[in-house]
C-alpha cells in the first residue's frame, strides 16, 4: 500500500506542479528504525509523508479519516488508527505502535495530533510518541514540512498552489538514559524546541544549509 501511495504521489505532484525536495541536516540511515515525528498544518502533510519515507513505516492517523470515500479505504489499510476521544482506543493504538516497532518497522506520528491553526510554528505536543520512544528505546527522527501551508492551507482543500515542498530531516534524537515518566516531558520539550527552531529557520530562508 505504501509503495502504491508513493507512486501515486510522484504522479500527482507532477500533474499539479509541486516540486518535492528532501533536505538532510545529518546523514540519515534508512536501514535504522526510528519514530518519525513531523509538524502538522496542512492536508498536504500526508502526501509529503508518503513521498519522503524510503523505508518500512506505519503512520498513526486519525480515525475520522476513514469516513472519506475511497481515501478512507486506503487510509484504513495503511495507517494505525487512533480515536483520541476514546481512552480504550488510544491504548489500543499505542499497543499497535509498539507491535510495529517489535517487528522492525518504523512509525510516523504527528505529535500535535491535529492541524496547527495558530500563528505559532507548532502546537503543544501529545505524550504518545515520546512515551513510546522511551518504552521501546527507539530514537526520534524529527521531520519538518516547511512549505505545506503555502501549498495547501488548512482552511480549504481548494487552496492548492504549485511550488516547492521541502521535507527537512533533522538529526536523530536518541533516548538513551530516558526511563521515567518525568523523562517523557523532558524528551518532548527537547524535540519541540529543535523542531520549532528548525521551522523558524527554514521559513525565513529559502535555502539554509543542508544536504539534499
Amino acid at each position: 500500500m505504501y509503495v502504491i501511495c508513493r507512486i501515486w504521489g510522484v504522479c500527482w505532484y507532477f500533474l499539479i506542479g509541486i516540486k518535492h525536495k528532501e533536505i538532510y541536516e545529518a546523514p540519515h540511515n534508512r536501514n535504522k528504525q526510528y519514530i518519525f515525528v513531523a509538524n502538522h498544518s496542512s492536508y498536504f502533510d500526508i502526501p509529503s509523508a508518503m513521498r519522503c519515507m524510503h523505508q518500512p513505516v506505519r503512520v498513526l492517523g486519525k480515525y475520522e479519516m476513514v469516513k472519506y470515500p475511497v481515501f478512507g479505504l486506503i487510509y484504513r489499510s495503511a495507517a494505525i488508527l487512533v480515536d483520541r476521544s476514546d481512552a480504550e482506543h488510544r491504548a489500543k493504538s499505542v499497543r499497535a505502535l509498539k507491535a510495529a516497532i517489535a517487528r522492525g518497522i518504523s512509525i510516523f506520528i504527528f505529535p500535535e495530533g491535529t492541524f496547527n491553526e495558530s500563528d505559532k510554528p507548532l502546537k503543544d505536543f501529545y505524550d504518545g510518541a515520546f512515551r513510546t520512544a522511551i518504552d521501546t528505546q527507539t530514537s526520534i527522527k524529527p521531520i519538518l514540512f516547511v512549505d505545506n501551508t503555502k501549498r495547501l492551507h488548512w482552511r480549504s482543500i481548494f487552496s492548492l498552489t504549485p511550488g516547492i515542498s521541502r521535507c527537512v530531516f533533522l538529526d536523530e534524537i536518541k533516548v538513551d538514559g530516558y526511563t521515567t515518566k518525568e523523562d517523557v516531558q523532558k524528551l518532548k520539550q527537547k524535540v519541540y524546541v529543535v523542531m520549532e527552531e528548525g521551522l523558524i529557520k527554514y521559513r525565513k530562508s529559502p535555502n539554509p544549509k543542508g544536504r539534499i
